[in-house]
């Protein structure tokens, strides 16, 4: 009872601190700008790890480590590639990105893919807001299974009971501040989960017995060092597949749009891939010391908390649960706010009332959280895969449908809106079906791969066609 009663505590006084966070920032968020995308005036410190904690949710405690451990130091290429990817996004993407942005007003990514498209029709919404529900939903209940797993593993809350918990912290969090209040509690917690993914492996570590074998260590490096054609096409496809997708995750590309100053971008890159780099080696760090401390966990994906039961006091216990559960209400929050921003701005003011203010945009975002967590809920509710495939799934399919998008539009000054259109359709139909192809073929070809390419070349081809009509 003891335990229970101090990481209750100890979850009760880190959520008081998020909310404390959120309500002083919702005199911030006074229109739908401010809400959307922070006014464009955030500082490069809070971008930098807006951007990168956004992306860092229980998937870096609980799924990446579980591959790790499962199929040992040779799933780290995932890390690689991510850090790569990234760094790529930040050099070539993020300062055009939000030059254009604000060159056209656009206040998102998918109103940015119309105005370069110059698609009076308004299909191009309608197609982003179709793709961005299907895979946004699945990454939020994603999020949800993973508050459901801790809730229900250390403090007993009955699975779905869990779930319900986390959207009704999420809904009103994200409520009070949006954007705004998602980038400056990603800083603190981006903090605090560095402490925390580097500190318990580390103890771990020390509660090693002695006599550690080293000969195990030792074959993990060996098998992450690719030696044959087939290691090396493996490691290459682990990078491509999750590092591709950075260039279409409109949850994490929005960041880059509020900084104040683009020319800061240099700054907010640094620190960005210096938390993510440390934040990525401690994830695996956390795969490697479980794979030594136990030898047949029944579900891996519980790696992280069982290590942090055996090497915490039960509040600091508490803390980490906290810490887990605040990024994914962050991340979550990220999520969701593409989702309504898009049905606000998208939908309800370009498509159905033209004329409405700020505050009506303000109102319908507000309203649009309770329509998407309904959904988030269901899907969840089910389990439906592991929370790593869930994961894998949302980041392949937004990454293939809007990431060609994104650099064809930041490449050319002017994009035909049937290239756009065929972009979109094709990278997200494409890497949605694949794993049923895959099933079908016996093959395990990664979705973003192929989602990826075809719509890169579905938009180039249908833009040259569409140009030599005229």
């Amino acid at each position: 009872m003891e335990l229970f009663s101090l990481e209750v505590f100890a979850l009760l006084l880190y959520l008081i601190a998020l909310f404390g966070v959120a309500i002083f920032s919702y005199k911030r968020s006074q229109n739908s700008s401010d809400f959307i995308i922070g006014g464009r005036k955030m500082h490069f410190f809070v971008t930098a790890l807006a951007a990168h904690a956004s992306d860092m949710s229980s998937w870096i405690f609980l799924g990446y480590p579980a591959q790790v451990y499962i199929f040992g130091l040779k799933s780290s290429w995932v890390a690689i590639g991510l850090i790569l990817f990234m760094y790529l996004n930040w050099q070539f993407i993020a300062q055009k990105l939000r030059q254009k942005t604000a060159q056209y007003e656009s206040l998102t990514l998918f109103s940015f893919f119309e105005s370069v498209s110059k698609d009076s029709t308004g299909f191009t919404r309608v197609l982003t807001g179709i793709m961005s529900l299907i895979f946004y939903s699945v990454y939020i209940s994603a999020g949800l299974m993973g508050l459901g797993l801790l809730l229900q593993n250390l403090v007993g809350i009955p699975y779905f009971v869990a779930i319900v918990f986390g959207i009704f912290i999420v809904i009103p969090f994200l409520l009070l501040g949006g954007f705004i209040t998602l980038a400056w509690t990603d800083l603190v917690q981006g903090l605090f989960l560095l402490l925390v993914i580097l500190l318990v492996p580390f103890l771990s570590w020390l509660h090693l017995p002695s006599g550690i074998p080293l000969d195990l260590i030792k074959k993990d490096l060996a098998e992450f060092i690719p030696s044959s054609t087939e290691g090396l096409i493996e490691a290459l496809l682990l990078m491509l597949s999750w590092g591709l997708g950075y260039f279409g995750q409109p949850h994490i590309l929005t960041k880059f749009m509020g900084i104040n100053d683009p020319k800061e971008i240099p700054k907010s890159m640094a620190v960005g891939m210096t938390w993510q780099t440390i934040t990525l080696f401690g994830a695996t760090a956390i795969g490697v010391v479980g794979g030594l401390t136990f030898t047949n966990l029944s579900n891996p994906e519980l790696l992280f908390i069982e290590l942090s039961k055996q090497s915490l006091s039960p509040f600091f216990l508490g803390l980490v649960l906290s810490a887990i559960i605040g990024v994914t209400i962050t991340s979550m929050g990220a999520q969701i706010l593409v989702v309504i921003s898009t049905l606000a701005e998208d939908f309800y003011k370009k498509m159905f009332h033209k004329e409405a203010s700020n505050q009506q945009v303000l109102i319908v975002s507000r309203l649009s959280t309770l329509f998407v967590g309904l959904i988030a809920i269901t899907i969840a509710s089910f389990q439906p895969a592991t929370l790593f495939d869930l994961v894998s799934y949302a980041w392949f399919g937004l990454g293939a449908s809007f990431g060609p998008l994104v650099i064809a539009c930041l490449l050319k000054k002017q994009l035909h809106r049937y290239s756009a259109w065929a972009g979109i359709l094709t990278g997200g139909f494409v890497s949605g079906s694949f794993p049923a192809i895959n099933l079908y073929l016996g093959s395990s070809v990664p979705p973003m791969i192929p989602g990826f390419c075809l719509s890169v070349i579905a938009i180039f081809v249908v833009d040259r066609i569409m140009k030599n009509k005229k």
